[in-house]
């Protein structure tokens, strides 16, 4: 405890970085909805800097350059998205359930996350030359892929899954029958006259999902 009058480092200290952080905060929630709403080329940095209440050379001197706040607001989504499905822990589970449970999620997250997937659809018009910068984003799979690995390799062992699966294709599959669906929702719901986001269409995609991985990766009784 300090003295009346006399000021604590400690908290002199804390003080700035805590202010700092929020007005980071800030700045990378107005970014995704504006990158969201108009992409790269149509977000404008004083609308960003409008919404996140600061001026734009604080913001420039957080993120650099819009070029680097997308970078930036790139990261945080793939980074939002690993951290969820870490907490699903898979390893710990059977592996018919595990691969169940992945799959659920990788659909559910991106109905929940519609900017998510515009995220990723932007930066691939832009042939991933903003992420080809980012190690972290990299940094974020090999540990997915070896786990997924061990899964297929438990499956294996149990008899449930064949052999020879890649946790490579398996994981581009498992995201692209949920990211398809969620990017072209108004097209073929206006296509099969059908919304593809309500309660039940969701439930029943999500069921066909699990099914068509688990066919896919099971065993062959002989």
């Amino acid at each position: 405890m300090t003295e009346q009058g006399t000021a604590d480092p400690e908290r002199k200290a804390r003080a700035p970085s805590a202010r700092a952080d929020a007005t980071k905060k800030r700045i990378l929630s107005a970014a995704i909805e504006q990158f969201t709403l108009k992409g790269l080329a149509g977000a404008r940095v004083d609308e960003i800097a409008d919404a996140a209440r600061v001026n734009k050379r604080m913001l420039y001197a957080h993120f650099g350059s819009k070029e680097e706040l997308w970078l930036a607001v790139l990261e945080d989504a793939y980074s939002r998205k690993r951290n969820e499905e870490r907490l699903l822990e898979v390893g710990s589970l059977p592996p018919e359930r595990a691969m169940a449970l992945l799959v659920a999620f990788n659909l559910r997250y991106v109905v929940e996350h519609p900017e998510f997937v515009r995220i990723l659809n932007e930066e691939n018009l832009h042939q991933a030359s903003y992420i080809r910068q980012s190690r972290f984003v990299k940094s974020l799979y090999p540990p997915l892929l070896e786990l997924l690995d061990q899964v297929l390799l438990d499956g294996v062992r149990k008899e449930v899954f064949r052999e020879g699966i890649s946790p490579m294709q398996l994981y581009i599959t498992i995201v692209s029958l949920g990211h398809f669906y969620v990017a072209n929702q108004y097209t073929l719901s206006t296509i099969f006259d059908v919304n593809l986001m309500h309660y039940n269409a969701l439930a029943e995609r999500e069921a066909h999902n699990i099914d068509v991985v688990l066919r896919y990766l099971a065993k062959v009784k002989v």
